[in-house]
């Protein structure tokens, strides 16, 4: 195969050679993008919502979340994970920001949240425990104080 390959450059054209060596120099585009999460906070008056992952140990519960696709939208992912996960209609207010998420090591995106309709319930048991609505005041009984995204406390702390 290789002989076959070298007889045929030999019989190019200087200008053909040239047109090949360009295409093999140019840089193809392969950038990687990393994997990236939104992460919604769905406020109800003094409740905010929460669900319990399936296959950890020991129990955890989180925010409803899901993956952004290449050049998806966090807002619109938040929202569509929420009532996939929870059955709960929401609609974000506000980005709270973005951080390596420190358990998992993937690009979380925060998304502030407004409760629109719904009745929790678990709507995805393949992923999930439970679903629920907790006081924010008893949030870090939930999720431990540490694992809780400064600017997503202080906004909850704001409703509470």
């Amino acid at each position: 195969m290789q002989r076959a390959l070298d007889t045929l450059h030999e019989q190019v054209t200087q200008s053909e050679r040239h047109r090949f060596t360009a295409l093999l120099r140019a840089e193809v585009s392969t950038q990687a993008q990393a994997l990236k999460v939104a992460i919604a906070i769905v406020a109800r008056g003094a409740e905010v919502l929460l669900v319990c992952r399936r296959g950890e140990e020991p129990l955890s519960w989180g925010f409803p979340a899901g993956v952004v696709k290449p050049g998806g939208s966090s807002g619109a992912v938040a929202v569509q994970e929420t009532l996939a996960e929870t059955a709960v209609h929401c609609t974000v207010r506000k980005h709270l920001g973005s951080r390596v998420h420190p358990t998992t090591g993937v690009l979380a995106s925060y998304e502030f949240c407004e409760y629109l309709a719904g009745e929790v319930r678990n709507a995805d048991p393949l992923e999930n425990l439970d679903a629920t609505w907790v006081p924010i005041s008893s949030l870090t009984k939930f999720i431990p104080t540490e694992r809780i995204y400064p600017p997503v406390l202080a906004a909850l702390e704001a409703l509470a």
